[in-house]
């Protein structure tokens, strides 16, 4: 678990919050098989946007992490998430160390109905996999929302048709981006770009673009750790001297070494792209946001265009 990931959750309170939600969750998930409706929460919001484009009306949804705005390193529970957590019959979260404090609300709130997907286990990687963020890998989300049409299908047997047709709706969605990052991959491969973080290194690669910062400088900013003389050197080359195309940051978690970056990259004039952990709100759904990075990143590398912040 990534040490910046550390999340603080203030104890007494939860448990406090989820003496009340246990009470009540028999009625709860009685109340929910009578209505049809699946109460639903995505760890981050990118996986609640999933689960409410397969679920639907049939679906009620939360997002713990849904703040882009918001440091995700820094992110804290709270009561009101552990009620909801309480109650939720299904629930996705990303694994890998990154949502941990997850496993800890749902293991003081047991359920008898409650089906929980971990995005690590169902891709088949190990929990201390090096890069946590998952869900910018192409292949990611396909097996999720299968995985989601599934168990919400199970829940809710007369709606199973409904969860596979908007399943299909899905994937059919996911051409654009798909087909933006084929495109990419055909006009820019092999270009050199550089990054903070390996936010979205799954995407990069996908892209067929190489990067040039080394992954040990990119996790140790991840996790906190500060800087060797000869990382900030060689990430201060890459920039200043322009040996690559655009420099990607994550836009959620400035400090004064990002700004160090920022302003190599200015030097150079190096186009920047600010890329994000959680999904920017409003107006983006998953499908939409992965087709916006994919669009900032080609623009940085074609025309020479920084684009710091998404927005609709």
């Amino acid at each position: 678990m990534p040490a910046r990931r550390t999340i603080m959750i203030g104890v007494l309170a939860v448990a406090a919050s989820l003496v009340a939600a246990c009470s009540s969750s028999g009625a709860s998930e009685t109340a929910n098989a009578q209505t049809g409706v699946v109460v639903a929460v995505g760890a981050e919001n990118e996986y609640a946007s999933v689960i409410s484009q397969i679920g639907g009306k049939y679906t009620r949804v939360s997002a713990i992490e849904s703040n882009p705005n918001t440091d995700p390193h820094s992110f804290e529970t709270s009561p009101s998430d552990a009620a909801v957590v309480a109650g939720a019959e299904l629930i996705v979260q990303n694994g890998a160390g990154y949502d941990s404090y997850m496993d800890k609300i749902e293991s003081a709130s047991p359920s008898s109905v409650r089906r929980i997907i971990v995005v690590q286990k169902l891709l088949g990687l190990p929990a201390d996999v090096a890069n946590p963020h998952l869900w910018y890998s192409p292949s990611t989300m396909p097996a999720v929302a299968r995985q989601i049409a599934a168990d919400l299908a199970a829940l809710r047997p007369a709606h199973a048709a409904y969860f596979r047709a908007n399943l299909a709706r899905f994937d059919a969605s996911l051409h654009p981006w798909l087909a933006a990052i084929a495109q990419a991959r055909a006009a820019h491969h092999g270009t050199a770009v550089a990054v903070t973080e390996p936010v979205a290194d799954y995407l990069l690669q996908a892209m067929g673009l190489r990067i040039a910062t080394p992954f040990g400088l990119q996790a140790d900013v991840m996790n906190g750790v500060d800087l060797s003389p000869q990382y900030v050197s060689l990430q201060e080359n890459l920039l200043k001297q322009r040996k690559v195309a655009a420099f990607l940051y994550n836009q959620q978690v400035t400090d004064s070494l990002t700004a160090t970056f920022l302003s190599y990259a200015h030097q150079g004039n190096v186009p920047v792209v600010g890329v994000y952990e959680t999904m920017p709100t409003p107006g983006f759904s998953y499908q939409s946001w992965m087709l916006a990075e994919v669009t900032a990143i080609r623009k940085a590398i074609a025309d020479r265009v920084s684009t710091q912040k998404l927005g609709r």
